[in-house]
């Protein structure tokens, strides 16, 4: 596989940085430990850090030559709230928080590039190494944007990058456009009144009209929005009652909605309410919906996206990049940082989904064979974005 030599050398170092994070996962805007692991080594490469930004944030910053172009790098810290189920010695010591996603995997290939990066400055400009909180769910981009995170490291250009287990090692996938979807979520709460449940006719059981929504809800994606606009309404969680015989007054149903369009996010919400309200007073019952707005799309720019599968390219070989790859229904919130700077989000190859490698699995773990191949696709991008030619 191709990488750079001197990323090679220290590839056991990169998988002991990875696995000591993967032991000691920690979830949204609390990741402390994982912080200053990464804040100490950008400063061991002698970077200059910046720390806080959305509370665990952390960038470190690196300049050669006299350019004022500037490039962003990011990757993510957060863990999952899963209970892990692997056996191996560097499983997770934080019971029911795991590196489920791959971010511990995520970070280590930055540090690696940060390293290589900064001990070479064959570059001429500057590169941001962003480090950012709470990806999953709870929108940590947002956040370190709002805290000032361009007005203080200004780019031009910005840059993501995912693993993907189902694609081979060596290889990449990338689509310039709406890549992932973008992510709402959604709760209905049906209510009615509770009575026995021998004697269902003594109240008005929300439960029959919860049932129904879950399916009414299926008839917007497939006969509301257009069959070329792409949306998809789950409903994940369904909650109510607590014995056997005692209808209850409420049923609470969460979900999420899924699309690229925004048109289609503005189709979403009043269709939503209209059924869940009409179903509910279709059984003398009360419906109330709260919608959240979360993530936007992950929308790569044309150009940046050719860049960034160029230099894919030059290290695997152009077979060995896909860049036509299909949208994926996930959602990513790199997605706000793309909404205010041009760039690509990128993926990278994990090998085979066999054996629980699925990302969100109990049974997940980052590849570490690719790790030097992911720091080499880093160094080779911010390289050649502020090429001294």
């Amino acid at each position: 596989m191709p990488v750079i030599n001197r990323i090679a050398e220290f590839h056991d170092a990169m998988t002991e940085w990875r696995r000591d994070i993967h032991a000691h996962p920690e979830t949204a805007f609390e990741e402390t430990r994982t912080s200053d692991i990464v804040a100490n080594l950008l400063e061991e490469f002698g970077m200059e850090v910046h720390r806080g930004l959305a509370t665990t944030g952390v960038v470190g910053t690196l300049k050669a030559g006299t350019s004022d172009h500037r490039v962003g790098l990011r990757a993510d810290l957060d863990a999952l709230h899963i209970h892990e189920k692997n056996t191996f010695d560097h499983r997770s010591q934080n019971d029911g928080k795991m590196h489920a996603c791959g971010h511990d995997g995520h970070t280590t290939m930055l540090l690696g590039a940060a390293k290589y990066l900064a001990e070479t400055k064959n570059f001429d400009g500057t590169i941001h190494f962003i480090f950012q909180p709470a990806e999953e769910n709870e929108g940590g981009g947002r956040v370190m944007i709002e805290d000032g995170l361009f007005d203080l490291f200004p780019c031009d250009e910005i840059y993501g990058m995912h693993n993907a287990p189902g694609i081979e090692v060596g290889k990449f996938a990338v689509r310039e456009g709406p890549f992932l979807a973008a992510f709402d979520i959604f709760e209905i709460t049906v209510t009615g009144i509770g009575t026995h449940a021998a004697m269902p006719d003594r109240g008005i059981d929300p439960m029959i009209p919860a049932a129904q929504i879950i399916l009414g809800l299926q008839a917007i994606p497939s006969r509301e929005t257009s069959p070329l606009n792409a949306a998809v309404v789950s409903v994940t969680q369904v909650h109510g009652g607590d014995t056997w015989n005692v209808i209850p007054d409420t049923v609470v149903l969460r979900g999420t909605c899924r699309w690229f369009d925004k048109e289609v996010r503005d189709l979403l919400e009043p269709a939503m309410k209209r059924i869940a309200d009409g179903i509910a007073a279709a059984h003398r019952c009360s419906a109330e919906l709260r919608y959240e707005r979360r993530y936007p799309a992950t929308v790569n720019t044309p150009e940046h996206t050719g860049f960034a599968a160029g230099v894919a390219e030059n290290l695997v070989g152009a077979g060995n990049v896909d860049r036509d790859f299909q949208p994926d229904m996930g959602s990513e919130d790199f997605a706000f940082m793309l909404e205010e700077k041009p760039g690509c989000y990128i993926l990278i190859g994990n090998g085979p989904e066999e054996g629980g490698c699925l990302l969100h699995n109990p049974h997940y773990d980052f590849n570490d064979e690719v790790l030097p191949l992911g720091a080499s696709y880093w160094a080779r991008l911010a390289e050649s974005a502020l090429s001294k030619s």
